[in-house]
């Protein structure tokens, strides 16, 4: 093999070993992989392929967490024989360990304090989208990213359910919120940048200073038409009032009724390059271009060229439809913890199991390793048992009438069947359906309606960071590239924990990529970027990785070979709960919502997940987490 020059050249047997290149041949022994480790520069400790967020390479659904499910789903017989009766009786049993699913538990237990409990997940690793990528440079302290959720921030203030259940396991974000040092950045004079690619735009080139440097100025040497570079510049400042003579309720229903591109297209006039600059503006947001959401929406979420509307804060007239967005609402709290969301997943686990997190406050434990042996331990109240497919869950009976549900699950290809007294569906919407068979066929439309948006993920340790430094760049918006928008790890400190400051020391990247197919509707585009993610191989992201930051960050001196040095690909296949739509979908009267009609109590069984909300935030996962509960105790 080639040496490979990181920038698209052959991938070497070193990029091989410790990027654990796996096809369709190797997903089924890639799942306990230690992963990517680069001998000079990353130490994976004792244990770390047992210790899931050390693992590198593909994760986040990763090889062995899906391919039952999908047995079952093309009417295959997942697992081999028939289910091996464990004996096991449990008041409730949890389909799901993500952060619905672990709150659930939790409020369950709240209730009744005796009750027995355990919670399945596919996943060998517990917080569903949650989830750590931990990471032990040689030179340096423990690097810690999101390989999901990034924080707890949501366009709705938290209920008192959802916020008691944070302050009880010890988040208060009004008191947590000063271990954030973004500043750190700016004192460096760090900002944001666009890479303009060649692919796209004709020739490579990064823009440095966006938000800082006038966009006349920021444009002057991109590969853009003079038109191009003044309807960015004019959009981005603002823009005009391109719906004249109407009031603001009557601008915001035609803002509802046409996408975020054709507004920029049709109203403020911007020409191709223009619109192939803003396309992936929201796909870290909703998981499509611009092509795909309403320009309401894109006003609610802050993006730019509606200023000149002098729109209010209120809704539209119709039918009390709001934008998605912070506009409307004010939203609410925000706080980034070192490792996302994964940090609320792990306090939560280390309440319903005791021993398997160490006591102490948020900072105590931010640097301790869970003990994964004692989840799933015989006499424990709660029991977390990992790597388990769900299969199958029916009433032992009639559902009006049954005492009982039964579960099968798939642990490597045995299949088990434990019982229960109450059943919480905690997983994503789409694969109830096959789970629990005997729901009503409406109710089985109604979930499968509910698509959600795939996304990427992908945390990039580095040896160091100088490269960035040079070129005065912490974030980067690539809007013609695979990976659209990349940044230096956010600059957190709490405990022990501390984002390096030192451009010479490790640190890491994260990478954001959304397959989407522009031009189809929102749930089509989601269904092909579904089946493409899952044909990507982990050989095309490091790929990717390779190129577009030797590329984009060449002239600082980046050198992929040498300061790249482990990937953690976190794959959502399933990823973003939807959100109501009104380019593709009709407003419907509450009791009509697909939503509503999916998520009903079906006997001893009930449906908690952000899709029952429709909505990817941490607050909704757990608001629907309360609600299964009281429809099964009430």
């Amino acid at each position: 093999m080639g040496s490979g020059s990181g920038r698209g050249g052959p991938i070497t047997r070193r990029d091989f070993v410790n990027g654990v290149a796996v096809g369709a041949a190797g997903v089924a022994a890639s799942a306990w992989l230690p992963g990517m480790a680069a001998a000079d520069t990353v130490q994976q400790p004792p244990g770390a392929a047992s210790y899931p967020p050390l693992r590198t390479g593909l994760r986040g659904s990763h090889p062995g967490s899906f391919e039952m499910a999908h047995v079952l789903r093309d009417g295959g017989h997942p697992g081999r024989g028939a289910p091996a009766d464990t004996g096991e009786h449990y008041d409730l049993v949890v389909v799901g360990g993500g952060i619905s699913g672990l709150a659930a538990a939790h409020f369950f237990r709240e209730a009744k304090p005796q009750a027995k409990i355990l919670i399945l997940d596919n996943h060998d690793d517990f917080g569903g989208h949650a989830k750590r990528n931990e990471f032990h440079p040689v030179r340096g302290a423990t690097l810690l990213c999101n390989g999901g959720t990034l924080g707890i921030d949501s366009p709705y203030p938290y209920s008192p359910q959802a916020d008691g259940l944070l302050k009880a396991i010890g988040i208060d974000a009004a008191a947590l919120k000063p271990i954030e040092k973004e500043d750190v950045y700016a004192a460096r004079g760090l900002g944001r940048a666009i890479f303009f690619d060649k692919a796209t735009f004709g020739r490579d080139h990064l823009a440095v200073g966006a938000g800082t440097r006038p966009f006349e100025q920021l444009l002057a040497g991109a590969p853009l038409s003079d038109k191009a570079k003044q309807d960015i510049a004019t959009i981005e400042s603002g823009g005009g009032d391109y719906l004249p003579g109407l009031g603001s309720a009557e601008k915001k229903d035609r803002l509802s009724r046409m996408s975020y591109k054709a507004y920029l297209a049709d109203h403020a006039k911007a020409d191709a390059q223009a619109l192939a600059y803003f396309q992936p503006r929201s796909q870290g947001w909703w998981g499509v271009g611009i092509d795909a959401i309403t320009a309401l929406d894109a006003w609610g979420m802050g993006f730019p060229g509606f200023e000149g509307l002098k729109l209010d804060k209120g809704g539209i007239p119709r039918m009390g439809f709001t934008p998605r967005g912070y506009a409307d609402t004010g939203g609410s709290y925000t706080l980034h913890l070192p490792d996302g969301n994964a940090t609320i997943a792990r306090r939560l686990v280390g309440a319903l199991v005791p021993g398997a997190l160490p006591a102490g406050g948020v900072a105590d434990t931010m640097l301790a390793p869970v003990d994964y042996t004692m989840l799933d331990r015989p006499g424990q109240r709660v029991r977390i048992r990992l790597s388990s497919i769900v299969v199958a869950v029916h009433h032992e009976a009639d559902p009006r009438t049954a005492k009982g549900v039964d579960i099968t699950y798939v642990a490597g290809s045995d299949l088990r069947k434990v019982h229960a007294g109450q059943v919480i569906m905690a997983s994503w919407n789409m694969m109830i359906p096959y789970v629990v068979p005997e729901l009503p066929e409406p109710q089985k439309a109604a979930l499968h309606a509910l698509v959600k948006a795939p996304l990427v993920y992908t945390s990039v340790a580095l040896a160091g960071w100088q490269a960035f430094d040079r070129l005065k760049v912490a974030q980067v918006y690539a809007p013609g590239c695979f990976f659209t928008d990349y940044r230096l790890n956010e600059m957190v400190d709490i405990g022990g924990y501390a984002t390096p400051r030192d451009p010479t020391m490790p640190t890491v990247v994260r990478m954001e990529h959304v397959p989407c197919m522009p031009g189809l509707p929102e749930f089509d585009q989601n269904r092909a970027g579904r089946a493409e993610l899952l044909a990507t191989p982990f050989e095309t992201f490091e790929h990717h990785v390779r190129d577009e930051l030797g590329r984009a960050l060449g002239q600082g001196g980046f050198d992929p070979d040498r300061d790249v040095t482990a990937i953690t690909v976190n794959r959502w296949p399933h990823g973003y709960a939807p959100e109501y739509n009104p380019l593709w979908e009709e407003l419907l009267p509450d009791a009509q919502q697909p939503t509503v009609i999916a998520r009903a109590r079906f006997g001893r069984i009930a449906i908690a997940n952000a899709d029952s909300g429709r909505g990817a935030y941490t607050n909704v996962a757990i608001d629907q987490a309360h609600r299964a509960v009281a429809e099964l105790l009430g």
